[in-house]
């Protein structure tokens, strides 16, 4: 098999990545474009960070992270029957993306092909590439839940399958019979599963999220990626982690070490701390991105030439235009128009004939980018 050398697989990422690089909105304009909660960090975790430092938490930390956080997360994953989770079945890293990229990097070689339910975030395909591997883009369904039937066709053969759930950009929620099917698919197959569950506790009434280590055929494949940053509003701190078979979890947590070392001391007691806190504060959160998304549906329902399926969990909306224009293009014609959105067409050949948004900005902010994004949409699409 011939491999790639590493200077070509970064010049194929420039090439296929569509990933932006973001920045503050320009003066005068709001951004819809950011995954990032405006809300602030919970006082209590603020306080156990510079509790830290004063005590003098400013040395490296063990490479797998502070083993008290790593128990304490071990704690709270879904039961696993016969083999309790351990603080070694755990791997602290730099946010999520550290995560995913540790277990891309760790398990995914030249030649591997990787199945990729899309539109998805695109870091998963950017990783891929990265690692050498061939992304095997899966359309989704016209509700943008899984295309059963295109991933049993898919599947066969693949070394691993990546998605959200909650979904980025989507905003979906895979259900449980989802979840359950997809493990009928891999039966007696090798194929990993890796389950970014970011966005587990956004979920709005009338739908719930399962996560893929409660399934049991999937429990014992599947690496479960989560992070600090959307449930606790703690983007900054950067504090994710990856847990799941204890050879996956081993070699990643070698790849992590490799690239980044250790996360830094006082975060970690501050993620502690946010595990600490009552489940009051993040239900007041939840019940925040609950109201914009009412804004969002009712803002863009009943639009002429807009299309949105009801946010089900995260805080995003996946909008479809009906204008015979690319993403790319409606996305910088938005930003002229002072609102900043992501083109679709970054999540996947799918994304194409979509923007996204996200209502994790303000109220005011919202409001604001609703009205020129309807504005700009409508004039545009008919």
């Amino acid at each position: 098999m011939t491999t790639m050398p590493p200077a070509f697989r970064i010049a194929e990422l420039r090439r296929c990545s569509r990933r932006p690089a973001l920045a503050p909105a320009p003066p005068g304009a709001v951004s819809l474009a950011m995954g990032e909660p405006d809300l602030p960090t919970p006082a209590p975790v603020i306080e156990a960070a510079a509790a830290a430092l004063r005590r003098g938490e400013t040395h490296y930390a063990d490479q797998r992270g502070l083993r008290q956080l790593r128990a304490a997360l071990a704690s709270r994953l879904p039961a696993r029957p016969g083999r309790p989770w351990t603080a070694e079945d755990v791997v602290v890293t730099h946010g999520a993306t550290a995560a995913l990229a540790a277990v891309v990097l760790a398990m995914i070689g030249p030649g591997d092909r990787v199945v990729i339910p899309e539109p998805a975030y695109s870091l998963y395909a950017d990783l891929v590439v990265l690692a050498g591997g061939t992304v095997d883009f899966v359309p989704l369904a016209p509700d943008l839940h899984w295309d059963l039937d295109a991933l049993a066709s898919a599947l066969p053969g693949a070394a691993m399958i990546i998605f959200s759930n909650p979904s980025n950009p989507t905003g979906i929620v895979h259900r449980e019979d989802e979840l359950d099917a997809l493990g009928k698919l891999l039966d007696g197959s090798d194929t990993l599963v890796v389950s970014d569950e970011a966005y587990h506790r956004l979920v709005y009434p009338a739908h719930a999220q399962t996560s893929a280590l409660e399934i049991a055929s999937l429990r014992d494949r599947t690496a479960y990626v989560q992070t600090f940053s959307k449930t606790y509003a703690m983007t900054g701190w950067r504090v994710g982690y990856l847990a799941g078979p204890r050879e996956v979890v081993d070699a990643a947590a070698h790849v992590h070490r490799t690239f980044n070392g250790s996360v830094n001391t006082a975060v970690q007691h501050a993620a502690l701390a946010a595990l600490e806190l009552p489940d009051t504060v993040v239900d007041a959160m939840v019940n925040t991105y609950g109201r914009r998304r009412e804004t969002v549906v009712a803002k863009l329902s009943g639009v002429p030439g807009v299309h949105l399926v009801p946010p089900e969990g995260a805080f995003y909306g996946f909008l479809r235009y009906d204008a015979d224009l690319p993403s790319e293009v409606v996305a910088r014609e938005l930003a002229e128009r002072k609102v900043m959105v992501r083109a679709g067409a970054e999540y996947g050949p799918s994304g194409e004939g979509y923007v996204r948004i996200s209502f994790a900005a303000s109220d005011d902010d919202l409001r604001t980018g609703l009205d020129r994004i309807v504005s700009h949409l409508r004039g545009a699409c008919f």
